[in-house]
């Protein structure tokens, strides 16, 4: 292909195989998992106004939107394999752009594979109960406690590995599969808003718009929480730009309507569910979707949402493992990881060492059962590196002023500044409502020094493992 040169040293070989619809899907598959079916529920439960409810969402929409947009220019300049690791590199140099990407690859990405195949284990069990979480396989003794593994952490785990071999045989089986399921998945959610307004014609009561509750601006800004973690995983098409067709304007183009198809998809499923429950029979329900449906279609619905889960998680993991394995790749085609992951396979085309790694210490981590406790500590300093990624665009225009800029942010310098403040107060709030894992995310980060300093500071010899 004519633009399948390599752009820097470390990234020859890789296939320009993704165009701009898949690119879009990859969008839309990344934020996609599991969380649009479990979420609305507890919501309703902290702020019982539909209204509200619905503005949150596209609030939630229009942060990930001032997102992209900041994302897509800078993505544009660095059209290359490691997206905010890229970035932050670039802006501040290569200690924080090594923290990011330590963090993506101790729990951030691999702990977020690895929770989203436990969530695609346990609805695959509806199907074999045989195959469930609760049975227990194996019980081995530890120095803190007994690790017990059960069925459904096994499918968990097959699963990523699955995954991981068919990425593992070229850009285009993995993206052909994570592109299949994505439509699948989108096509099952379009059809709740149908057979809810089929079924149950009359619209949702949004009154009062204000809840009669003691604090309504505050249980919007914990709902938003919740929100903006259903919106998670937006900027992670750039982390594969170097496999991306013409990056400087695929990237931008995918980003923008990839999150409005996000914004359209999460407003009209809460629409079907307030059509098919009242507010008051949402609150508090954690498989709302499920209810949802249910209540829709009798006990087929049940099996119905427990599919479109499955496919969905699938679906979620399959782009994971494309983006999460090319940060692996990013820092050891700069020294800042173990060397072997920069390599290409002759054949295949792909980075199958970085592949290999992400799967395996994901799939690792879906056995221990101590994963989600590291990702709690870990997400308050993911949301740190979001805003250093928000401020980047202002350091970069600042201090690189001639690097070209295929696309520039629209709205500058607003549009970024509403995203950084926007992620800024979600900062806060983890401080204030969670300083000890929010200490703790911190410290697991500060680890990464000792390897910052072997692979980058250490004699040439160590660098080379």
């Amino acid at each position: 292909m004519a633009d399948a040169a390599p752009l820097r040293p470390g990234s020859a070989g890789l296939v320009r195989a993704i165009g701009v619809t898949s690119a879009t899907l990859l969008v839309i598959t990344n934020v996609i998992g599991s969380a649009i079916f479990l979420t609305p529920g507890t919501m309703a439960a902290t702020l019982p106004s539909a209204s509200l409810l619905l503005v949150a969402w596209v609030a939630g929409g229009a942060i990930a939107l001032c997102g992209g947009l900041t994302y897509a220019e800078m993505g544009a300049m660095y059209p290359r394999s490691g997206g905010l690791y890229v970035f932050l590199e670039e802006a501040y140099g290569p200690l924080v752009g090594f923290l990011f990407g330590w963090a993506v690859m101790l729990v951030v990405g691999t702990g977020s594979i690895a929770a989203v195949a436990v969530g695609f284990a346990t609805y695959f069990a509806y199907f074999v109960p045989s195959l469930s979480m609760t049975r227990v396989l194996v019980s081995l003794p530890m120095p803190w406690g007994v690790l017990a593994v059960s069925a459904g952490q096994l499918v968990a785990a097959m699963s990523i590995v699955a995954l991981g071999a068919v990425n593992y045989v070229g850009i285009e089986a993995g993206n052909r599969l994570q592109a299949t399921l994505t439509v699948l998945k989108i096509a099952a959610l379009a059809a709740l808003p149908v057979v809810a307004i089929a079924l149950h014609p009359v619209a949702p009561s949004l009154m009062p718009i204000v809840p009669a509750i003691a604090h309504p601006a505050a249980a919007f800004g914990v709902v938003m929480i919740a929100v903006m973690w259903a919106y998670e995983g937006w900027y992670y098409l750039p982390f594969c730009a170097g496999e991306i067709r013409d990056p400087s304007r695929t990237v931008p183009r995918a980003l923008l309507v990839g999150i409005l198809a996000l914004v359209a998809i999460y407003v009209s499923v809460n629409l079907s569910y307030m059509l098919a429950l009242p507010i008051d029979e949402m609150r508090g329900v954690e498989r709302i979707a499920e209810k949802a449906v249910t209540a829709l279609l009798g006990a087929s619905g049940a099996r119905l949402v427990a599919a479109t889960v499955a496919i969905s998680t699938l679906g979620c993991n399959a782009a994971s493992v494309i983006v999460i394995s090319r940060a692996a790749y990013a820092m050891a085609a700069d020294g800042l990881f173990f060397r072997a992951a920069a390599r290409i396979h002759p054949r295949y085309r792909t980075p199958h060492v970085a592949i290999m790694i992400t799967c395996g210490w994901a799939a690792a981590l879906t056995l221990t059962g101590t994963y989600e406790q590291l990702f709690t500590w870990v997400t308050f300093a993911s949301v740190v590196f979001g805003v250093l990624g928000g401020l980047a665009i202002f350091r970069l225009r600042a201090t690189k002023p001639d690097v070209p800029r295929p696309y520039r942010t629209w709205g500058y310098p607003w549009v970024p500044a509403l995203f950084v403040v926007a992620l800024g107060v979600l900062v806060v709030n983890t401080v204030a409502e969670k300083p000890m894992e929010s200490l703790l995310g911190l410290a697991l980060v500060a680890l990464g020094l000792p390897a910052y300093w072997y692979w980058r500071i250490a004699p040439p010899a160590a660098s080379r493992v």
